[in-house]
């Protein structure tokens, strides 16, 4: 039956599968072939992300913060700051017109009235009596009093028993319009001036002493607002008792900033008990979490300040000042805010934005928009943390959801994942605070480089040599196992086929897959013992040859371990000094930074204990390095000199003779070919009888191996 596929373009709807713990080991490998350090290629990965199963890109930390910086640019070349203060210019410029205009009205009614009949004037009367606006917004103290007097003084003679003649009360009206007409005309120019004085203002105009009461909320609003979130909508709404009750909270909380200050532990709990209830439905679980939240309200007021032109921020200072209404409860907020600055400074919370937009924003808007920007700078920060070793649980997702979308809270939980798989699939483990390979992850590492060695092979291309035999030679035995490239193709018909039946079921046809293919072992007959010198002076790094060094050793390891049992594997890293590693080191092994020297005197005398063990079978040095011999061991101490002096080329030379002499093979990777590297080399081939290699790093595996497993394949043809 043919199987059918659909194609279609890429809406989100499609079903994703789920992440391969190999497919996100290899994409840390490089890294941690290169700079041994599993943390560092953790970190990368999470930085960059990785391509998914469907060959779709994974987005990384990297591409977050890139959205996150990309929103603040939007929102700074959008909006203009400044223009708060336009707003609240319109808004007052509406209410001066009001206002004007009904003394305008007023005076005309004046010079009406004061012409008129007596009883047509007493209808008039209402009209000079105090403003409706006036009454809901009664002047205090003396100014307030001083520009009163006239209404007083009108009021006072319409309820004598004699009524005012019409031209006494016409010139009673026309002085309070005068009065106030001059008051509005010696109004401060800017915008917390006027607001100040008109907070003592008699408004006859109703609907102007309205707008101006919602003004002076606006500006309560934002004031209270910077302290505790929602606290307007509160105490808006609040009898006496509560708001007292409010009042008894800030002081208590201030109480509580002042035990932590004397470095007693403030009972918190207590205090939720009884307040509780004020802080909404989503309360502070404790006392730091609160001081975080009230930070967080209070820098974004800051920061608006800081963000303004410096005449524009005092003015708005000004303008926020004194504006709580509760004289008792103003003093203990600004109490609060000296406590807080002085246990918290707020420096990370005060940021100073050139908005460059021209959108216009008022007050609130612009309250609402610190919060965003504030938001924006925290998450930030928490994605550098993560990325420099943080850990990524602290990032908060709510919020970046809020401001970049789902598709971000979907990434951030696909890069969470990535430690879960890896953890899940035995590759890593957590030791301590830090994340380290297990064994597992370590020989799957070496079975990927070799797959991938082996990937780019091809027949009679490398160094010309041998492979055309078909077998490795040696008994086949009883035992089987899953087939993997490079084993003899000693194919179990029968046991391929079950493993088909136990994946698909009975039934025909069978249909095989590779993962089907059982094959014999086979008992190898020879025995060869191999030590990889590994140079690890800088100029390996420099070069971009150290992380292919590294992925070469670790996949002889795993084609030994896995293919040729009897044989073994040693592996010796030199700069200055030289010293055995084992396999299990290998991934973290990093070049050596801090001393100088390429000791291959070191290493052969380590190489040749090592091989000291090993009586039967074959012998053999691969040595890898870039460079010519600078330094050598003489009693028990590294003597470095360049250019390389004749001593240590002398005492490197006796070294390979001792190895010809014990019948150790060495064959030479070479990864430059300068003039000097060239001699030395050539000496050592001369010497020993060993092989030369002029390679490439991006080709090093390939000659590595090739020559390996065709000298392998020759000795058991002959011996079979």
């Amino acid at each position: 039956m043919a199987m059918r596929y659909r194609y279609s373009m890429w809406d989100g709807t499609q079903e994703v599968p789920a992440l391969d713990p190999d497919q996100v080991l290899d994409n840390i490998t490089d890294d941690l072939m290169n700079f041994g350090d599993l943390q560092h290629a953790l970190r990368n990965l999470m930085q960059r992300g990785m391509r998914n199963p469907m060959g779709q890109r994974m987005q990384g930390l990297r591409d977050l913060l890139q959205q996150l910086r990309q929103q603040r640019r939007q929102q700074l070349d959008r909006f203009n700051l400044s223009s708060i203060f336009d707003d609240l210019k319109r808004q007052l410029d509406e209410i001066l017109d009001l206002e004007r205009n009904t003394l305008e009205r007023r005076l005309e009614e004046a010079e009406r009235a004061g012409g008129e009949p007596q009883g047509e004037a007493g209808q008039q009367e209402p009209q000079g009596s105090e403003p409706q606006g006036a009454q809901a917004n009664r002047p205090q103290g003396r100014q307030g009093a001083e520009r009163g007097e006239a209404g007083q003084e009108a009021a006072e003679g319409q309820a004598g028993s004699q009524p005012t003649p019409p031209r006494e009360f016409a010139e009673m009206l026309r002085n309070i319009a005068n009065r106030k007409k001059e008051f509005l005309q010696n109004l401060p120019q800017d915008v917390a001036g006027q607001v100040r004085q008109l907070q003592n203002y008699e408004f006859m105009d109703p609907e102007a002493q309205q707008k101006f009461n919602e003004l002076l909320e606006s500006l309560k609003k934002a004031m209270l607002d910077t302290f505790f979130k929602n606290l307007y909508d509160q105490i808006a709404n609040m009898s006496p008792e509560d708001l007292q009750r409010m009042k008894e909270m800030v002081r208590d909380l201030n109480q509580m900033l002042q035990d932590r200050m004397a470095g007693r532990e403030p009972n918190f709990e207590q205090f939720m008990e009884k307040y509780g209830d004020l802080f909404g439905d989503n309360p502070p679980q404790s006392l730091d979490d609160l001081i975080r939240q009230m930070q967080h309200q209070m820098g974004q007021m800051q920061s608006l300040l800081d963000s303004l032109p410096g005449d524009l921020r005092q003015q708005l200072q000004d303008l926020l000042a004194d504006k709580v209404g509760d004289p008792e409860l103003q003093q203990a907020l600004n109490e609060l805010a000296q406590n807080l600055e002085y246990l918290y400074p707020m420096r990370d919370l005060r940021n100073q934005y050139p908005f460059r937009g021209e959108e216009e924003l008022d007050l609130q808007s612009a309250m609402r928009l610190m919060d965003q920007m504030q938001s924006i700078d925290e998450l930030e920060r928490q994605i550098e943390r993560t990325q420099y070793g943080g850990d990524i649980e602290d990032i908060d997702a709510e919020k970046l959801e809020e401001l970049l979308g789902p598709e971000a809270r979907e990434t951030l939980e696909q890069l969470k994942q990535f430690l879960e798989i890896l953890e899940e699939a035995g590759y890593i483990r957590k030791k301590g605070n830090q994340w380290e390979l297990t064994p597992r992850g370590t020989r799957k590492i070496g079975q990927r480089a070799l797959v991938e060695i082996y990937r780019q092979l091809k027949a009679d291309t490398f160094g010309k040599h041998e492979v055309r035999e078909t077998g490795t030679g040696g008994e086949r035995t009883d035992a089987t196992k899953p087939y993997e490239f490079g084993d003899p193709f000693y194919l179990d018909i029968q046991k391929t086929m079950m493993n088909a039946m136990y994946r698909e079921g009975p039934g025909t046809p069978l249909r095989l897959k590779p993962d089907d293919f059982e094959v014999a072992r086979t008992e190898l007959l020879t025995q060869t013992a191999t030590v990889i010198m590994l140079d690890l002076s800088w100029s390996m790094a420099l070069r971009g040859s150290f992380q292919a060094a590294k992925k070469v050793a670790m996949a002889l390891n795993n084609l030994i371990s896995s293919q040729y049992q009897r044989d073994s594997l040693y592996i010796i890293g030199f700069s200055a000094y030289a010293r055995e590693l084992k396999t299990e080191e290998l991934p973290y092994v990093r070049w050596d930074e801090s001393v100088l020297g390429t000791n291959m005197h070191h290493a052969l005398m380590i190489a040749q204990r090592l091989l000291a063990k090993h009586t039967q079978g074959t012998r053999q040095i691969i040595m890898i390095s870039d460079g010519e011999p600078t330094a050598h061991l003489e009693r028990g101490r590294s003597y470095f000199a360049y250019p390389p002096s004749p001593i240590t080329i002398r005492e490197t030379l006796k070294e390979v003779k001792r190895c010809t002499q014990k019948r150790i093979t060495i064959n030479t990777f070479m990864l430059d070919r300068n003039y000097y590297l060239k001699e030395f080399v050539n000496q050592v081939a001369r010497i020993n009888k060993g092989r030369v290699f002029y390679t490439t790093p991006d080709r090093l595996g390939e000659y590595i191996l090739v020559d390996y497993v065709a000298q392998k394949r020759k000795r058991l043809a002959g011996m079979g």
